[in-house]
Formats: structure tokens, C-alpha cells, sequence
């Protein structure tokens, strides 16, 4: 059960710690979320709380997104829902501020789609050796055998083959929040995320931090935060 928001990639940028060492940061904008609607055991059979995102015009969505939305009072573009222990403290139209959700120090999960690639050869998309590339040779680039002989007697399921590649969901674990800068709706991760600049995210409380192997990690790196030089806000802001 982790609480998150909905925000956008804005791209990738590096910070300096007080000894000049660089850290790999994703600039992640996240304007204020809205609670449109609670999910509750008894009438759901699970406790949740939805969560909206960037306002569109009315004339963007259908009549029955507008009809669910009309209690929270906003025209939302992007909805998530979050599992939760309890629905004490929440309530329908609540707003959801970055700094409320995510501090510096923690570590949190980003889910966000590929970048589409199309149709791609094994090479591309599996990383496939591929053949000699001697004068002489027939094939360079080619897929090689995909069956054993007469038994089994066919291609097995889920044999790398060249398909279409990206544009697929993929959840990027114990990610370091570097800072949060509450005045610009931004938060800063330590590492890349997937998918391309100004796509849709979702950035939540990790799901696997009570692993010792994330326990470790956290106390590896939890002095990177605070070793950040004062001038990084600024220039973010910038």
C-alpha cells in the first residue's frame, strides 16, 4: 500500500554534492493532485483513494467522466488509484500537494510508459550477436533458427522474434528523492525514469522498502540529500 501523484517528466539534469561529485537527477513536475473519489471495503471490497490530475476543458471528456468528477469539483485529465491502510484524513476534492506526499531522503517507485520504438529487429530489440559480417556471408542481421528439429516440432512460446518494441508500461523501483522544491511543483530523482520528456508518471512510496537489500540502500545514500550545495534550488528554479 504506497500513496502517490500523478506529474510529468520534464527531463533529466545532474546536481553537485559540497565534495563536486555529480548525481544523475529526473526532473519530475507534479502541479496539485485532487481526491475524486474514496474506495471503501464495503462497498468496494478494498480501501483506496482516487487520484486526479492535470484539469482539462469539459469538452475533452465524456459525459459520464464528467458526471464522476462533478464531485470533486474539477475537470481532470488523468486518474490513479493508490491503496491505503485507512481513509481518516482524506476526503473527496482534497488537494495533494508534492511536498505533502514525497520528502527528500526517501525512496520512491515511478511508473511510466516507453518510449515507442516500432517495429524492431531482434538485434535492436533483444540485443541478438547477430553473424559474421565477412565478404561472402549471406546473412548479417537475421533472426538464425527458432525450432528443434522434429521434436518438439514447433517455435516454443514466447521466442525473442522481432516485433514491435516499447510504448509499454514499466515501473522503475527505489528511485533516491534528491529534493523536493515545493515553490515549483518539482521533485528530483536520483537516476533516469522511463518514457519520454513530457510524458505522464506516477511517483509513489516505494513497495519494497521493508527489503533489507532497500534498508541497506537507504542508509548507503541517505547523505546525499543533505550534502546537496544551497545554489542547486536556485538554478533548478531557474
Amino acid at each position: 500500500m504506497a500513496l502517490g501523484l500523478i506529474g510529468k517528466k520534464v527531463g533529466m539534469t545532474r546536481v553537485f554534492l559540497k565534495d563536486g561529485t555529480a548525481v544523475p537527477a529526473t526532473v519530475i513536475q507534479i502541479k496539485p493532485n485532487y481526491i475524486t473519489a474514496l474506495r471503501t471495503v464495503e462497498r468496494d471490497g478494498y480501501t483506496a483513494i482516487q487520484v486526479g490530475a492535470f484539469e482539462d476543458k469539459e469538452k475533452h471528456l465524456t459525459k459520464p467522466q464528467l458526471g464522476h468528477l462533478k464531485r470533486a469539483g474539477k475537470v481532470l485529465r488523468k486518474l490513479r488509484e493508490f491503496r491505503v491502510e485507512s481513509l481518516e484524513g482524506y476526503q473527496v476534492g482534497q488537494v495533494l500537494r508534492v511536498e505533502d506526499v514525497f520528502q527528500p531522503g526517501e525512496l520512491v517507485d515511478v511508473v511510466g510508459k516507453s518510449k515507442g520504438r516500432g517495429f524492431a529487429g531482434t538485434m535492436k530489440r533483444w540485443d541478438f550477436g547477430g553473424f559474421p559480417q565477412s565478404h561472402g556471408h549471406r546473412y548479417h542481421r537475421a533472426v538464425g533458427s527458432i525450432g528443434n528439429r522434429s521434436d518438439p516440432g514447433r517455435v516454443w512460446k514466447s521466442k525473442k522474434m522481432a516485433g514491435h518494441w516499447g510504448n509499454e508500461p514499466i515501473r522503475v523501483q527505489s528511485l533516491l528523492v534528491l529534493d523536493v522544491l515545493s515553490e515549483y511543483d518539482i521533485i528530483l530523482v536520483k537516476g533516469s525514469v522511463p518514457g519520454p520528456n513530457g510524458g505522464t508518471l506516477v511517483v509513489e512510496k516505494t513497495k519494497i522498502g521493508d527489503r533489507k537489500s532497500q534498508r541497506l540502500k537507504l542508509a548507503r545514500l541517505k547523505s546525499i540529500p543533505q550534502n546537496l550545495l544551497k545554489e542547486v534550488r536556485e538554478n533548478e528554479g531557474a
